[in-house]
């Protein structure tokens, strides 16, 4: 399994860092279009989705992403502004509640807008954060790769608290603790070489307990539809959903601290 996952990173790595540095924008939003779209059919399934809803699903994702890049490009600008909003206020007000009550979610009208609010803006947030700079999207990924690679190790060595027993068994404390320890190592080192503010490091920190929820939650619905993994298409790592449920979370989070500015001036200049 593990020299599984290593082939598979080995091949996605390099192709991904050729992708964020190389692509033009357009074809770097349709890149990222496309996972989104694959991401939705693995929701679709965790759903239980119907067979029509679980084609029409990602479809609909599909085409309406499509429509915005080549009919209505003077919509992208609103359309980000109102999905990392949206997003925000999930992941910081709605994700945890959901978690802590642990409900078991069956309408699949809420499921789909469940989708929606966790997906989508995770496009807005990859192509808005590229377009700022690909070395920082770069960073902030690799923030939560970093957590999530430190926790598995941290929480297999140390693990004796349970940190969500009847959401995820797997994880502990003791792996969130060392997934902070971890980034904030990382962040301190690009503070010290780059001669960046110390406050990168309290992000990086949050950017750590939003790529936790994020995975929490994925955690949730799978357990909820009785499944181990939200698909296979990447060998050893499971489903599009499995790699990317902390970057679900805590991208559009860093986004909308980006975007704090367009936000008050919309509000109260």
């Amino acid at each position: 399994m593990l020299k599984t996952r290593l082939i598979t990173a080995l091949i996605l790595v390099p192709g991904f860092l050729v992708a964020l540095f190389y692509l033009t924008g357009l074809e770097w939003q349709l890149l990222i279009l496309a996972g989104i779209v694959t991401a939705a059919w693995e929701w679709a399934v965790l759903s239980k989705f119907n067979s029509v809803l679980r084609i029409a699903y990602p479809a609909s994702l599909l085409i309406l992403g499509l429509l915005l890049i080549f009919v209505a490009p003077n919509l992208m600008a609103m359309a980000t502004f109102w999905s990392i909003l949206l997003s925000s206020v999930f992941w910081l007000f709605l994700a945890p509640l959901w978690l802590m009550a642990r409900i078991e979610i069956k309408n699949q009208v809420i499921l789909a807008i469940l989708g929606i609010l966790i997906i989508v803006p995770l496009w807005f947030a990859m192509t808005t954060l590229r377009q700022v700079g690909p070395l920082l999207l770069l960073t902030m990924m690799a923030a939560v790769w970093i957590a999530d690679s430190a926790a598995y190790f941290a929480g297999k060595r140390f693990g004796r608290h349970k940190l969500a027993p009847s959401i995820s068994p797997g994880k502990t404390w003791e792996g969130v603790l060392g997934a902070c320890i971890a980034v904030a190592f990382y962040a301190g080192g690009i503070c010290y070489f780059f001669n960046t503010e110390y406050w990168l490091v309290l992000l990086m920190l949050g950017i750590t307990i939003a790529s936790v929820m994020g995975d929490l939650v994925e955690s949730l619905v799978k357990r909820q539809a009785g499944a181990k993994d939200s698909g296979s298409i990447l060998p050893g790592h499971g489903g599009i959903l499995d790699r990317v449920d902390g970057l679900t979370s805590s991208l559009p989070l860093v986004t909308f601290l980006l975007l704090i500015p367009f936000y008050y001036n919309h509000w109260f200049a």
